[in-house]
């Protein structure tokens, strides 16, 4: 076996290609594109905000419109190679409608560094974010954080980080967790097609697999995924709500019905649906802020 019971790349590949479990992956990424655009053009933005020494490192901010606002980080997937934050833009409609001001991280990608590399710019995105906040009328302190598909894998590593340690920061400098479609087990990558992408050592498998990690401390953690996504997607998203439970921690599963590994972040573009309602009450306690 190669992984579990895969015995091929071929069986692993027909798990993790999401592009290749639904009719036409691209017609996602024009809609994305799209989205952003016209995000971008209603909402008032920060673009190109440099949080660290290299270009990659920028995040796109959208203020709420309200003082001291609590501020959600969402970080986007692509594999860990593909995709920038321009593309995902449109997580701020919803957020930033019910009083969030929205940041949309951007990283380096795969080859060109490692997901150690990455890893370590989320983690230096969260620090510049509350050490910031206040530029965009926002609070440093009420740091929520979301990614999907690879961004969740990062946005749960964010979960077993040693602020304090590593940081001299709270060890409560996060203060609630939302993965959609994640990755917690980097284990069967190196049997896939991405692995001359990711040039994955098995040292890094482990260090980066945070169902490896789970903290004995966290946040409340929301782990959403697709209905209708391959089903080692969905089971990665179940084992590790199931670890994280275990350890006696906070967590709440969200499927979403008729929802593929595309469609499941299309809910930030509105404050009132299942998955934008979810994160907002564990913003808020409370479905929306008052933006008055």
């Amino acid at each position: 076996m190669l992984y579990r019971e895969f015995e091929t790349q071929a069986e692993l590949d027909a798990q993790y290609n999401v592009s290749q479990a639904v009719d036409d992956a691209s017609a996602y990424a024009e809609f994305y594109t799209e989205k952003s655009r016209e995000v971008r053009a209603e909402l008032d933005h920060h673009r190109d905000v440099s949080f660290g020494p290299t270009v990659a490192e920028r995040l796109d901010v959208f203020p709420a419109d309200r003082e001291n606002a609590p501020i959600l980080l969402f970080i986007h997937g692509g594999y860990w190679h593909s995709r920038t934050s321009d593309e995902f833009d449109f997580v701020a409609r919803g957020p930033v409608s019910a009083g969030v001001t929205t940041v949309v991280l951007n990283y380096a990608l795969c080859p060109a560094v490692s997901i150690d590399e990455i890893v370590r710019q989320a983690r230096a995105a969260v620090v510049w974010l509350a050490d910031h906040a206040d530029e965009f009328d926002s609070d440093g302190d009420r740091i929520h954080v979301a990614g999907h598909s690879a961004g969740g894998h990062l946005a749960a590593m964010l979960l077993t980080t040693d602020w304090a340690g590593e940081y001299d920061r709270s060890p409560d400098i996060i203060e609630s967790a939302c993965t959609i479609s994640g990755l917690f087990d980097l284990a069967p990558f190196p049997y896939t097609w991405l692995q001359p992408k990711l040039q994955l050592t098995w040292d890094e498998v482990r260090r980066n697999s945070s169902i490896r990690h789970i903290p004995s401390k966290a946040p409340p953690l929301l782990v959403s995924y697709g209905a209708d996504e391959p089903a080692e997607l969905r089971r990665q998203s179940e084992d590790f709500l199931t670890a994280w439970q275990q350890a006696g921690l906070d967590g709440t599963g969200l499927e979403q019905p008729a929802t593929n590994h595309y469609t499941a972040i299309e809910g930030f573009l509105d404050a009132d649906s299942r998955l934008c309602s979810a994160i907002l009450e564990r913003i808020s306690g409370e479905a929306n802020f008052n933006t008055e």
